[in-house]
């Protein structure tokens, strides 16, 4: 049975590496094909599990590490459906980086890292306990570090390197400090575990939940969602994202599409029983993720390199997946269904436009859009792969893109119904934000007039496979697989009573996290299920019940709204980028002095208030005080201390001379003194002075 060769998902990989890592340099390419051999293997087995487990099904395999903890895999629903994408997505970038890596003295090494970060991103997805996905996070963050900066003889490649590890070490010490937390809650609770029970596995974690007190679940929640922001680039942890672009381009299609950003979302998906018992913690989840969505994509409107675009994108993205699961305070376990699909989707059309993006790079060797223009004369394939990339990415009707974000904004609706609209209504705007810098992308490359002398050369085909492969998921999974995947990830903490005996009981959990699940348009959602019948009416689009009850569904001008945006968008980039229809110059909207063009251009001065002013200002500053005190007024105090004592023990020093005649003298002296003293003191006393 493939659920026995589930350990080889992870072990393929991390053999790839050590055969890379001390071989690889006598193998072709770097031993790139062992990478891609790897997790090709990684997919099959990934396959053959989804076709034992589905429709309902959960692989479990646990040993004990020591003490409270073990060593687990985990494969459910929603593990499945990210082992499937990673090693599906992953091949076809090692395959293009057989091309594209071709000819670089450090390609084994590039290999070796690569299968390493796969191996770990793998690793943490099928973990069967929290503490064991922490040690595979710490592991994907690594590996990123190295991948980042793996021309680390180019400055800012090595610059960028630091700041991704760093920063995303911000959230990771929040993570670990969550973990803890929630470690002593547990710990406290005494609880009898049955044999090949531990005590930080998520089924236990599940099953006790409601146990831990609600102050306690906001803190934890507020831990996980902290490592969630620093991974998944979310604001404010977002600033290594951008500059990850140092790397290689088939390095940024990896941590964009298919490894280390998703890991934040999977985390919280991953724990979402917990953040929707949290009080305001799914709230929270909507806050940030809504605003990183807006955010992010007005920093895309402006950017001029290639990739640049596409890393803002990414962040805009991820947004919305976050958004996505932080409605669910609304919708329910709906949500996660909703998120991960658009995860998934996004890993297909992100992949695709970074894999066009280095094609592009490859050919005309720049970065930079102004440089470009007219490159689709000479790259017909990577031109209509990109336009699919870019389609799926506006969220053009029937692509994959409009089947998984716009569902999030559709839902977003619902939470504004119940709670907020403040999220419904940013995401609305970065949607159509997206379509217009996603565009301007595409017109500025591919069409008008050529702006530099560059290579005139499609890419090799090691290159363009790939690219067509991922241009038919970008363009068709949306279409094919939305209904049957919101069913079957939506479900995935409703199979945990049958394999494990633990009632995941989202309607005694939104007690505790002070909501209800609410099914279409905000109708409440009974019974003792109630984020299943949340689905249920999700899943008839409006015509289904939620609760017993007939949903209303949304308006209908809620759910056309989002293919306006799509198309109103594109048509707003060709009036100003497309040459054809071009009706307008950039310049009359906004030039070099528009003080906002200027702001976005800056990044809202990130760079400057991160670095300058918290960095070199706050912490620095902070650091140099506390230096000071430490050296002029701990250490001084000492040193002045030892230094008195050493100056009076010097002069004391002088008493010892070493000749007996001196010694004879002090010590008459002294009974001369006390024989004095006592006298006077017998004197006084009888006086009555004393």
């Amino acid at each position: 049975m493939y659920s026995d060769l589930a350990y080889l998902i992870v072990g393929l990989p991390v053999l790839a590496f050590v055969l890379c890592l001390f071989i690889g340099s006598r193998l072709p390419r770097g031993g790139g094909f062992l990478t891609v051999l790897a997790t090709l293997g990684g997919l099959i087995i990934s396959l053959g599990i989804f076709q034992e487990i589905y429709p309902r099904g959960i692989i479990h395999q646990s040993m004990r590490w020591f003490g409270d903890f073990n060593v687990g895999i985990l494969i459910d629903p929603l593990a499945l459906v990210m082992l499937l994408m990673v090693t599906f997505v992953v091949m076809l970038i090692h395959t293009y980086a057989n091309g594209y890596m071709n000819g670089d003295p450090g390609a084994n090494r590039y290999f070796a890292e690569a299968a390493l970060f796969t191996a770990a991103m793998l690793g943490l997805i099928y973990a069967d306990n929290i503490l064991q996905l922490f040690i595979f996070w710490e592991l994907v963050g690594l590996c990123s570090y190295l991948l980042i900066g793996f021309w680390y003889r180019k400055p800012s490649a090595a610059a960028a390197a630091k700041k991704a590890f760093l920063t995303t070490r911000v959230g990771d010490v929040m993570f670990l400090a969550a973990i803890i937390v929630l470690y002593n809650n547990l710990a406290s609770l005494n609880l009898t575990l049955n044999p090949g029970e531990y005590l930080l596995q998520f089924p236990v974690i599940y099953a006790h939940i409601g146990m831990i007190p609600p102050d306690q679940l906001t803190l934890i929640a507020l831990g996980f969602l902290g490592g969630a922001v620093g991974k998944s680039g979310q604001f404010p942890l977002h600033v290594w994202l951008p500059d990850a672009m140092e790397g290689p381009t088939t390095v940024s299609a990896m941590i964009h599409a298919a490894t280390m950003v998703t890991a934040g979302v999977y985390l919280v998906a991953r724990m979402f029983p917990l953040f929707y018992a949290a009080p305001h913690g799914l709230t929270a989840v909507a806050a940030v993720g809504a605003f990183t969505a807006l955010f992010a994509a007005t920093m895309g409107l402006t950017a001029f390199d290639i990739k640049r675009v596409l890393a803002f994108s990414t962040v805009s993205q991820l947004g919305f997946m976050m958004a996505g699961l932080g409605v669910g305070a609304a919708v329910g376990a709906f949500s996660v269904g909703v998120s991960i699909f658009h995860l998934i989707g996004h890993s297909f059309f992100k992949a695709l436009l970074f894999l066009c993006a280095g094609s592009v790079i490859h050919a005309v060797n720049t970065n930079d859009m102004r440089e470009m223009g007219g490159v689709g004369k000479y790259m017909k394939w990577t031109m209509y792969t990109m336009l699919i990339g870019s389609l799926s990415l506006a969220g053009f009707p029937l692509f994959t893109g409009f089947f998984s974000k716009d569902e999030i904004i559709v839902i977003a609706y619902e939470y504004g119904v119940a709670i907020n609209f403040l999220p419904y209504i940013f995401l609305v705007i970065a949607a159509v934000l997206t379509a217009i810098y996603t565009f301007r992308m595409w017109f500025s490359v591919f069409t008008g007039k050529e702006r530099s002398n560059y290579g005139k050369h499609e890419s090799p085909w090691v290159m363009l496979g790939p690219l067509v492969i991922l241009a038919v998921f970008a363009l068709a999974f949306g279409f094919v697989a939305q209904e049957g995947f919101y069913n079957y990830v939506g479900d995935n903490f409703g199979q945990y009573e049958e394999k494990f005996g633990v009632d995941v009981n989202f309607a005694e959990l939104a007690l505790i996290g002070g909501h209800e699940v609410l099914g279409e348009h905000g109708a409440p959602a009974e019974g003792e299920h109630a984020s299943a019948e949340a689905e249920e009416g999700h899943g008839a689009a409006g015509e289904g019940e939620a609760g017993g009850e007939e949903a209303e569904g949304e308006p209908w001008y809620i759910q056309i709204l989002p293919i306006f945006i799509a198309i109103g968008g594109i048509l707003i980039a060709a009036l100003f980028y497309w040459n054809k229809v071009k009706r307008f110059d950039p310049s009359q909207v906004t030039g070099d002095k528009d003080p906002i063009r200027k702001l976005l251009l800056k990044g809202y001065y990130q760079h400057e208030i991160m670095t300058g002013w918290i960095s070199e200002g706050i912490v620095y500053g902070t650091a140099l005080i506390c230096n000071t005190i430490d050296i002029k007024v701990v250490d001084g105090w000492l040193n002045w201390l030892s230094a008195w004592v050493m100056g009076f023990a010097g002069h004391v020093r002088k008493v010892q001379t070493g000749v007996v005649q001196n010694y004879v003298t002090a010590l008459m002296l002294g009974i001369v003194v006390l024989v004095i003293a006592i006298a006077a003191i017998s004197l006084a006393m009888e006086v009555g002075l004393i």
